[in-house]
C-alpha cells in the first residue's frame, strides 16, 4: 500500500544561500535588521508590490498580527471581530493586545467572513468593536474594498493573510484595494516557507515604522523605549532563507496551482464533484498550501480522514474544530455560526507537495472514491 504523506515541506537546500552564510560569518550580525534582512525586504517590496508601500519582516506571523492589533485598535474598544473558522492564532493575537474575539460566520462559497452579517455586528456592538479582523481563507485573496470602506470612516482593520503571499488576482496583489496592515506567513508550512518567519505590508509607512520599532522593544534610535515592545526580529539566517527563497518561488507557485488544478479534474472524472464534494472556492491565482474540499452533507470530514488514512493517505480537517468549538474559546460571544459549523464538520484537506506526482493524485482521488462509496454503503451519510 503506497503512503501519501499530507505535507513535505520542501525548504530550499543550503548551497542556495551558502553565499548569504558566509556574508553572515563576515559581517558578524545575526539579527536586529540586519543587512540581509533590509535586502529581503526591498526585494519583496519590489518584487511583488512593484515598490509600493512599506513592509518588514518579523519572527513570525502571529507576533506580526500581535504588534499590528495592538498598534491599530480603537483604545475604547473590546472586541476584535474575526471569523471562528481560521487558525487559533488569530483569536490569540487579539487575547494577547487585551481584546476579546467576538465570531462572525462564514460565507458558504470561499469560507471568508460574511461581509452582510458583520455588517449587522459592528452596528450591534457599536463603540465596543476595537477592531476588525478578517481571514483570508487557505491563500485566497479577498477583495478588500469593503474592509477599505470600514478604515475610511474610523474602524481599525488588520488582515490576516497568513497562507496568501503571492497570490494575486488579475495581476494584483490583495493589497490593491486596501491602505491598512496585511500580515503574511513564511512558516514552513506556507508555499513561502522559510522555516518559521512573517511579513507585515502597510502603505503608511509611519505604521511600519511604529511595528518596526515595537518589535525592537519598543526603542527610538537612543536605545530609550519610546511605546510598547517587544521582540519580533527575523535572524539573518532566516532572512538568507528567504532570498534564496525568493527565486525559486514563481514555479513553487505554479507546480502548486498546477496539482490543485489536477485534482479537480480527476475529482470530477470519477463522478465525485457530482455527487456532493466541493472544493474550496479561491478568488486569483493562488500558491496553495493543500487542497481542501467538503464531503457530502451527512457526513463528517473525521471519519473521511480516518478511512483515508487506513488507505495510506494521509489528510487534515484545517479548520475543525473551528475556534468557537474549542473550550478555551468558547466563553466568547459570536453571531450565529452556522455556515462555519457545517464548512468545520465537513472539511477536508488533501495532500499537497511539489514533489507530488500524478499518479500520487491518481491514488489519493481513487482513495477518495473507495472512501465515498464505502460510507454510502455504510449509510454514514446522512439522508
Amino acid at each position: 500500500m503506497m503512503r501519501i504523506p499530507f505535507m513535505k515541506p520542501n525548504l530550499v537546500k543550503n548551497k542556495e544561500y551558502i553565499s548569504y552564510l558566509n556574508q553572515i560569518d563576515d559581517s558578524r550580525i545575526y539579527s536586529n535588521y540586519g543587512k540581509l534582512n533590509t535586502v529581503f525586504e526591498e526585494k519583496i517590496l519590489s518584487q511583488f508590490y512593484n515598490g509600493v508601500g512599506y513592509v518588514t519582516t518579523v519572527n513570525n506571523a502571529t507576533i506580526g498580527l500581535m504588534t499590528s492589533i495592538m498598534l491599530s485598535k480603537k483604545d475604547s474598544g473590546r472586541y476584535a471581530i474575526m471569523p471562528s473558522f481560521t487558525f487559533s492564532a488569530t483569536a490569540q493575537a487579539a487575547l494577547w493586545c487585551g481584546l476579546e474575539p467576538y465570531f462572525v460566520d462564514i460565507r458558504e462559497e470561499d469560507w471568508c467572513l460574511n461581509e452582510k452579517l458583520l455588517a449587522k455586528h459592528i452596528e450591534k456592538l457599536g463603540e465596543e468593536v476595537a477592531i476588525i479582523v478578517p481571514y483570508a481563507t487557505f491563500g485566497t485573496v479577498v477583495d478588500l474594498s469593503y474592509y477599505q470602506n470600514l478604515i475610511d470612516n474610523g474602524l481599525p482593520v488588520v488582515i490576516d493573510a497568513a497562507a496568501s503571499f503571492g497570490s494575486s488576482y488579475k495581476g494584483e496583489g490583495i493589497e490593491s484595494t486596501f491602505s491598512g496592515p496585511i500580515v503574511y506567513s513564511f512558516h514552513a508550512t506556507k508555499s513561502f516557507g522559510i522555516g518559521e518567519g512573517g511579513l507585515v505590508y502597510s502603505k503608511n509607512k509611519s505604521f511600519i515604522k511604529k511595528v518596526r520599532q515595537a518589535g525592537n522593544f519598543g526603542f527610538d534610535t537612543t536605545r530609550e523605549t519610546v511605546q510598547i515592545g517587544l521582540n519580533s526580529k527575523m535572524s539573518e539566517y532566516s532572512a538568507a532563507i528567504g532570498l534564496a527563497t525568493l527565486s525559486v518561488f514563481p514555479e513553487k507557485k505554479i507546480i502548486r496551482q498546477y496539482i490543485k488544478e489536477k485534482y479537480i479534474v480527476k475529482m470530477k472524472k470519477c463522478g465525485l464533484l457530482d455527487n456532493g464534494w466541493k472544493v474550496h472556492q479561491t478568488r486569483g491565482e493562488v500558491a496553495h498550501q493543500n487542497v481542501s474540499v467538503l464531503c457530502p452533507k451527512g457526513c463528517s470530514g473525521a471519519v473521511i480522514v480516518d478511512l483515508l488514512n487506513q488507505l495510506g493517505v494521509e489528510a487534515r480537517t484545517y479548520f475543525s474544530p473551528a475556534c468557537h468549538q474549542q473550550s478555551f474559546f468558547s466563553k466568547h460571544p459570536s453571531s450565529d455560526l452556522y455556515v462555519t459549523e457545517d464548512v468545520a464538520s465537513r472539511v477536508v484537506n488533501l495532500p499537497l507537495w511539489e514533489e507530488l506526482q500524478e499518479e500520487d493524485i491518481d491514488y489519493v482521488v481513487h482513495a477518495l472514491s473507495n472512501v465515498d462509496r464505502k460510507v454510502k454503503e455504510l449509510s454514514i451519510y446522512g439522508a
